[in-house]
């Protein structure tokens, strides 16, 4: 079952409906591509090794395609399996170029047209630094620090992960579980969007997965001066189960709970690291974190 979720609300789509959708889709994009490269239908079965009654059927939408097969049009089409299945309208000839020369720079030029992209297009009418967003995992001090700086400025202090409950209704957990980690996407996006459009000054803390959706996540960039609260995996650790009030009972679960926090913080590392401004937090005070924000965030004075 696919969720979409609409503002206090939700509806479903079937399964079998969400496979209609992407086999539609598939076949827009066949056609499309197999258009601006003057190939019949026959010449791309041909060069696929896909027979032509089952291209037809894959460009009319139906019928099962395996990975195997979509990996033949590829090749023959001479694209990427993902710009087959990706969602959304064919890109623009704009996109399409800019994205293949972005493809080719070293990390530190990309960063720096990211920042000179984001810095130039739609710029807000406040400063970005009005509006502060506190990234990181879980023990990184999100909660604890985005209260005190708020109450320092005198701005709000807002939880991502709890304005999604109250749009959801129910709690966060209850919200992956009853609609799903696409759904929880969606309240993320959509309550993001409220705060932008309510509070030209506030403190935002979001949950550890906000570079999740890539979409969301760029707009947040955009919209909010980021700041990566960082720790060390132990920091981590020792941090959230401080706040259970917990003790992980072998050390076996000790070990698998770290690990789990390595995994994400190397999965995650290069998007958080998207941040205008890193802190460290695993061996500083709250303090010290406040002071050094009283910089990094200028024009706004932490008196």
């Amino acid at each position: 079952m696919v969720t979409k979720v609409t503002r206090k609300s939700t509806y479903t789509i079937s399964e079998t409906q969400g496979e209609e959708l992407v086999l539609a889709s598939l076949a827009r994009r066949i056609r499309m591509l197999r258009a601006q490269r003057g190939m019949t239908r026959k010449q791309l079965a041909a060069q696929s090794g896909v027979s032509i009654p089952y291209l037809a059927r894959v460009e009319g939408g139906v019928g099962n395609v395996s990975l195997a097969l979509l990996h033949k049009l590829a090749l023959a089409l001479n694209v990427s399996v993902e710009t087959l299945v990706k969602d959304g309208d064919p890109e623009n000839g704009d996109l399409t170029i800019i994205v293949e020369f972005l493809k080719h720079q070293p990390s530190d030029v990309l960063a720096r047209l990211r920042r000179q992209i984001m810095a130039g297009v739609d710029a807000p009418s406040v400063d970005k630094r009005d509006r502060i967003a506190l990234i990181g995992l879980r023990g990184a001090g999100k909660s604890t620090i985005g209260m005190k700086l708020a109450e320092r400025l005198g701005v709000p202090f807002i939880e991502l992960d709890k304005e999604i409950e109250r749009e959801a209704g129910v709690p966060i957990g209850e919200v992956i579980n009853l609609y799903g980690q696409s759904a929880v996407r969606r309240f993320e996006r959509l309550c993001i969007e409220h705060v932008v459009a309510a509070h030209p000054r506030v403190i935002l803390a979001t949950g550890g997965s906000i570079v999740a959706d890539t979409g969301t996540y760029e707009y947040l960039l955009r919209e909010f001066y980021s700041v990566w609260l960082k720790a060390r995996p132990d920091v981590h650790f020792n941090r959230v189960m401080n706040q259970r009030d917990a003790r992980i009972a072998t050390p076996a679960l000790h070990n698998e709970a770290l690990d789990h926090i390595h995994r994400m913080l190397d999965a995650r590392q290069s998007l958080y690291e998207l941040a205008r401004t890193t802190i460290d937090t695993s061996d500083i005070g709250i303090d010290e974190v406040l002071d050094r924000l009283s910089v990094v965030t200028n024009p706004i004075d932490l008196d």
